[in-house]
This record gives structure tokens, sequence and C-alpha cells, in this order.
């Protein structure tokens, strides 16, 4: 299946308090470290300045980054809101970390190696950014999308309804009632436990490999329209109504395109990890000889 091959986890929409406060660490000091050159670059017209702290000038350009560090927490803000709240985190920053200067906090150990440890990340993840755009083009993603839609051709899916019941008598009563002319949705709705009895059994179309074996081998060997036995499965007694069959049909690139995208990024920067991992040397100074074979 092709969304199932493509398949990408969502980001979260905030992110942990120790990892804001490392990007606002790095700004700051990328913050102070540009100070001397803000002017220049202003000048040049490439990035404007919108305000200026204890002498330090806060550009549009820092008003995006700070945007990229806090923005998850300003959705719901106006545009005005919004810049009114990033020029005071600048600030804010520029304050603290003038405070901070004059006690010499830049030179202590821990400062260093928390400023070294944040530089490597960023450098990761601009790296990382090179070899994904190296790898995912238009061109790329449609012959992903092609293998994907070959791999599946010719696949068979079927819908179908059920109702889940705890006991193979019950099950057996309810088959009864349905062969009588009872009505296969309401009777999901009134007596499955499963959550789609709500909406009258229906599980949509699905492929054999998406539903547990002893289910799925009935309902693929079944007719449009016929109503199996009670079936047993780690869940319960099930009864089945088969509603169709057919070939499945791919989705569309468009509809896909994020995921096909995700998917090459994701692969982009696993490959390129896995390839440094071969040639690196990475000594192990934790463990004793025996602990290392």
């Amino acid at each position: 299946m092709i969304s199932a091959h493509l398949q990408t986890c969502s980001a979260p929409a905030r992110r942990p308090i120790a990892l804001v406060a490392a990007s606002a660490l790095l700004l700051a000091a990328v913050l102070c470290d540009c100070s001397k050159n803000s002017s220049e670059v202003a000048a040049a017209g490439s990035d404007p300045v919108v305000a200026r702290v204890n002498g330090v000038e806060i550009t549009q350009g820092d008003l995006a980054l700070a945007e990229e560090d806090v923005g998850a927490d300003l959705r719901a803000a106006s545009p005005e809101a919004k810049r009114e709240h990033l020029i005071s985190y600048l600030a804010d920053i520029i304050m603290v970390t003038q405070a901070a200067e004059k006690k010499n906090i830049a030179e202590s150990p821990d400062f260093k190696r928390r400023l070294a440890f944040l530089r490597n990340k960023l450098l990761m993840g601009f790296e990382l950014q090179e070899e994904t755009k190296a790898a995912v083009s238009e061109e790329a993603m449609r012959q992903t999308y092609d293998d994907a839609v070959k791999s599946a051709a010719g696949q068979e899916e079927v819908r179908a309804r059920h109702i889940l019941v705890d006991n193979e008598d019950e099950a057996k009563a309810i088959v009864e009632q349905l062969r009588a002319g009872g009505d296969f949705a309401a009777i999901a709705k009134e007596k499955s436990k499963d959550p789609g009895g709500a909406e009258g059994g229906d599980l949509g179309y699905f492929t054999k490999d998406q539903m547990v074996p002893e289910f799925a081998d009935v309902a693929f060997k079944m007719y449009p329209g016929q109503l199996s036995n009670p079936v047993k499965t780690q869940f319960g007694w099930h009864i089945i109504k088969l509603e169709d069959k057919r070939t499945k049909q791919p989705p569309e690139f468009d509809k896909v395109k994020g995921q096909i995208e995700a998917f090459l990024s994701r692969k982009a920067q696993t490959d390129f990890v896995t390839a440094l991992r071969k040639t690196a040397k990475i000594e192990r100074l934790d463990k004793s000889p025996a602990q290392k074979n």
C-alpha cells in the first residue's frame, strides 16, 4: 500500500523547554557575535533594522530566527502581536546576554561545552539539509511514486462491516437475527463492542495484510452481500458482511507528494549518516576489551 510505504510522522506542536532554552542560548551567541556587523548589513539594505537594544541592533532576519525558535507558541497571535512578542523576546535575550557577559559566563567551561555542542547540532542540520536538497527532486519523487504504484499493482481490497462481541453464543444469536432480516448497521450500533460500531460496523476498504489473519482469510473469500458465520480472533467473535471487492487504486501523485518528499528526505539523511559510519573511526573508551567484543 503506497500510503503505508510512504507513511510519515507528524512533528509535535510544541518543543521541549530544554530545546527552546538551548536554541535561545545559541541565538543569543549569534546576536552578540553579529552585533558589530549588523549596521553594515542593514546599510546594504538586505536586512533592515527593526529595533536597537543597548546599542545592539535587531534586524528582520533576527525576527525570522526567533520565530523559528518560538513560532509554535504564537500561532493564534495576530501578525502585529507576533512581531511585538518576537522583538520583546530578542530584547530580553540581548539584555540578559549582556548581563552574563559582564560576569564572564561565556568563559566558563560549561558554557563553552554547550555552545560547541549546539554549534555541532546546527552544522549537522545544515549538512543534512544539503543532502536532502540533492536527493529530493521532482524526478526522484515521480520515480518513487511510480515504483510504489507498480509494487501495489493488482492488489485486491475489500470493503466490509463487522459486529464484534465477547462470546460465540452471542455471535450465533446475532447471525440468526441478521438472517431473519435484521439491519446490520443498526445491530452493529446496538451490540458491537468495536468503536466502529457507531458507524454501523463499517471498516471501509482494506487490503488483506491490514487485518489479523483469521479475519482477513474469511473476508477475502466472501462475495459482496455475503454474511459470515462467527469468526474468532484475539479481539473476540466477529460477524462479517462483505460490501464490495475491487482492485486497489493508488492515490494521485499530488495527494501523496508531501509524504514522498518526507520519505526521500529521511532516506537521504539516513543513507548519508550510514555511509559516514562505515568509514569513521569510533573508539569506545568506556568499555573493557571483553565488553567491546
